[in-house]
């Protein structure tokens, strides 16, 4: 039995960031699981980006752009004076969408729409705020998917819950509708189309498409079940998708619903239905007429006190599961393993919606609780977005994968790109487990027996892999990843597992002709790496990475008895960061020594035989990505200390920019205008002739491991400064704001953001020694290791911490605040939220 009622629903939302109407326009939010697929709620409003598929289907609506994409609309009738009126729930047309040959610029352009519109968001929640002179209600359009740090599965979940709350502003009862209406496109995700003679843009797949109507968990469930028995069940875009909504009880007769409309010449679909639901806010079913793509339409129908608010939820569900990714055959997706079809996501999802939607509004109250600034909580909680796009997905078996980004229609770079994931924390402090299972991929499928990690993985993971190429810096990561994990789980097995392959990874750099050859804890050798070149020669890019897996590994061996080859590492990397130090140090910033690869010889900055593409004498900006990553595994510096906050300094002095009017750069623009930011490269005392590709560019996953690093340095507003200038141009207006490109939307390099928080509260936790640890702030903030999660109030002069566990549950032996004494506990405490034992208070001397 459902024991659903609206009233458990929709609950007070936190706002982190409000966008008025001139910042609305590329506002896409997008609503789905992890590796599920999304469709993308407007800043407006409107639904866009309708890629619950699987692949990437930017500015898709499902049909042609016109009056006939997927949209929600209001009826009100006032009885006092017969007053009944019709309005999409979109706000007003975008100036930039008036000019267009034939009139149609945007989708849904002709229906009347509200006057005004705002958007309120703390992902994964999101509000759109509609009013109107003509309107007697306000409208806000509530949109999200549960998201719970370590909890895949419902995080994974393909719903879209919108909920729409109404207000009555009047002194009298007013009848109000609200009405989904929607095309049933399966077997068309975008990918497939032809170009009318008008230019138009024709999706093509679906093939007489079925609609029927439902009910379910005890009548209290509606809505239009989509299928289709002629699209090739095989096909990547063959699946189920459902329209819903819940109802207190199961005699209502407010739902009223038409699985089809007539012909769409002339756009008469749309007219047949308007002239339909704004009769009296009811819907009249047509039945099921032959169509490739039938339009179903939902309504629910309510009357509304004077000055009081009604809950109308709906759900839009799906099921594809016939995911390919770059496979030439089907992989699938992990969440078609748990459902069966669209309509199983409604039975198992909504009755314990409440719950979800009440877990993840703890979460993100819990961060806006926390004494993080609002920039940094804004970057670090809005490129989780990343994980719900079309960039991150589950196979069968449950491996998560990735593309680098996405472009409008294709993934972008394939394979799970190690020197690119190498960069964001989120997946490892968000969902452990996730993070294990990529482990598990880079180094038991992506590794060779020579110990060559291909920096793209192939699917389906069951084919043998083929050679494609190793990076230097992607290698070096993936073992620092690798003790990252084992830290935060706790999980010895999971290491012992993965040893001998982590050795294999590791040597591959001392075998002849590879990165460190001569061993000596330099890396030497040509580096392939993540600016898609090779470096010829030393260069701090990639040697600190070498260092913090020399370091990582290190411990892991003594840890598993392995000295011998624990005593190398220590060798290579104590010889390594004095090395590094004394000769790529310049005084300002760590510098690459360009070798000939023909030779083998140093070459000068001006010599003629500097091949292409190198940094030379340049300031990176992720110069020290290495050591950013030993901070957040506590594996300490990597070189000199003070070298290290000085290239801080220099990157802020030398690569950022207050204004980009007077920038040249010749490849991509990421940053324009009087916006500001950080250079990938700069040339303080001379530019090479051809630089590697993207030194005139701005990423912003290489600026925040710039950020990240200027904070734990203590470089605290530099840091600050520099994020800002990111979110800045996020705006709504002229950005996504829950989109970071590089190449491609959605980009995996930009939840580095995430890093943000774990600088700001020197957060550390080891599972292994069973030690938490927090840096020099007083205050509270919000902790987790991706199994856990909660809070730690350190009070202001530092005597005392308070800490609580909100979800999941840890082991305490140790507790420390950098600049004291690390306190061992009387004995081992167990946290966990589903005890009595939910919080622990430690105190320190003066």
């Amino acid at each position: 039995m459902c024991t659903y009622s609206t009233k458990n629903l929709s609950q007070p939302w936190p706002i982190l960031k409000h966008y008025d109407q001139e910042h609305l326009y590329n506002i896409a939010l997008p609503l789905g699981g992890i590796g599920t697929g999304t469709v993308s709620l407007g800043g407006r409003g409107e639904l866009r980006d309708w890629e619950i598929g699987n692949k990437p289907a930017k500015k898709y609506s499902t049909v042609t752009t016109g009056n006939d994409a997927p949209f929600f609309s209001i009826f009100v009738n006032q009885p006092s004076t017969s007053t009944k009126i019709t309005k999409a729930l979109i706000g007003p047309v975008h100036p930039t969408e008036y000019l267009h040959y034939e009139g149609r610029a945007c989708n849904n352009h002709g229906l009347p729409r509200f006057e005004h519109a705002s958007f309120d968001a703390a992902y994964p929640f999101g509000m759109v705020n509609l009013s109107d002179s003509k309107m007697p209600v306000q409208v806000c359009i509530k949109g999200f998917n549960p998201f719970i740090p370590t909890d895949a599965e419902s995080s994974g979940i393909p719903i879209a819950v919108l909920y729409y709350e109404v207000t009555n502003t009047t002194n009298e009862i007013l009848d109000v509708s609200i009405c989904g209406s929607m095309r049933n496109f399966v077997g068309q995700d975008g990918s497939k189309y032809f170009i009318a003679g008008d230019g138009d843009y024709v999706p093509t797949g679906a093939k007489n498409n079925t609609n029927i109507y439902r009910e379910d968990l005890a009548g209290k469930l509606k809505g239009i079940y989509m299928n289709s028995t002629n699209v090739d069940p095989n096909d990547p875009a063959w699946g189920t998708i459902a329209l819903t909504t819940l109802v207190d009880s199961s005699n209502t007769t407010n739902v009223t619903y038409r699985l089809s409309s007539i012909s769409n010449a002339w756009y008469h679909a749309i007219l047949d239905f308007w002239d339909d639901f704004s009769a009296d806010g009811t819907l009249h079913d047509k039945g099921q007429l032959i169509d490739d793509n039938p339009m179903g339409s939902l309504a629910v129908k309510k009357q509304i006190q004077p000055h009081s608010t009604e809950l109308f939820p709906f759900f839009i569900t799906w099921n594809f599961p016939n995911r390919m990714a770059w496979s030439s055959t089907i992989v699938g997706n992990y969440y078609s393993t748990l459902y069966k079809d669209a309509w199983d996501v409604c039975i198992k999802t909504l009755p314990s919606l409440a719950d979800l939607e009440s877990t993840t509004l703890d979460f993100i109250n819990l961060i806006l609780a926390s004494d993080y600034p609002g920039v940094l909580k804004e970057a670090a909680l809005f490129n989780l977005a990343t994980l719900r796009s079309q960039t991150v997905f589950r196979i069968n078996d449950g491996h998560l994968m990735a593309w680098e980004g996405v472009f409008d229609i294709f993934g972008s770079c394939y394979g799970s790109c190690t020197h690119v994931w190498n960069y964001e924390q989120a997946i490892g402090f968000l969902f452990g487990n996730l993070a294990k299972t990529m482990r598990d991929v880079e180094f038991n499928y992506a590794t060779f027996d020579d110990g060559a990690m291909n920096f793209r993985v192939q699917l389906p993971l069951t084919k043998p892999q083929t050679r494609t190429g190793t990076a230097a810096d992607g290698q070096m990561g993936c073992i620092m990843k690798m003790y990252r994990d084992w830290q935060l789980s706790g999980d010895d097995e999971f290491l012992r597992k993965n040893w001998e392959q982590v050795k294999k990874v590791l040597s591959f750099a001392w075998q002849p002709n590879s990165w460190d050859a001569d061993q000596d804890g330099v890396e030497e050798g040509a580096q392939p790496n993540t600016m898609d070149v090779t470096y010829y020669g030393p260069n701090p890019q990639c040697n600190f990475w070498y260092l913090g897996a020399l370091r990582a590994a290190f411990v892991m061996a003594l840890y598993l008895g392995d000295e011998t080859f624990g005593n190398k590492c220590l060798s290579l990397f104590t010889n390594g960061s004095k090395w590094v130090d004394m000769n790529l140090f310049n005084g300002e910033y760590y510098e690459q020594k360009i070798i000939d690869p023909k030779t083998g010889q140093f070459l000068d900055h001006d010599d003629p035989n500097v091949p292409d593409y190198q940094l030379g004498k340049g300031c990176l900006v992720d110069q020290l990505v290495g050591q950013m990553m030993a901070h957040v595994c506590n594996l300490g510096y990597l070189a000199i200390p003070e070298n290290i906050a000085t290239t801080c300094r220099s990157i802020l002095k030398y690569n950022y920019l207050d204004t980009f009017n007077e920038h040249f750069n010749n490849m991509r623009s990421y940053v324009l205008g009087n916006e500001s930011g950080l250079l990938m490269a700069s040339w303080p005392r001379g530019r090479l002739q051809f630089p590697f590709p993207y030194f005139s560019e701005s990423m912003t996953g290489f600026e925040y491991t710039a950020a990240c690093n200027m904070i734990y340095e203590n470089q605290t507003q530099q840091g600050l400064k520099c994020v800002q200038s990111i979110r800045d141009r996020f705006d709504g207006l002229k950005r996504n704001p829950f989109s970071e490109p590089e190449c491609g939307h959605h980009y995996g390099r930009s939840m580095t953001s995430w890093t943000t928080l774990l600088a700001w509260s020197g957060f550390h936790y080891s599972a292994v020694t069973r030690t938490m640890e927090f840096g020099m702030r007083a205050g509270v903030f919000f902790w987790s290791n991706g199994y856990s999660w909660g809070s730690c109030w350190i009070v202001e002069n530092r005597t005392q911490a308070h800490l609580m566990i909100s979800y999941g549950s840890i082991e305490i032996e140790y507790f420390g605040l950098q600049g004291k004494t690390m306190k061992k506990l009387p004995e081992r405490v167990i946290l966990s939220a589903k005890s009595n034992m939910k919080t622990l208070t430690i105190d320190f001397d003066n």
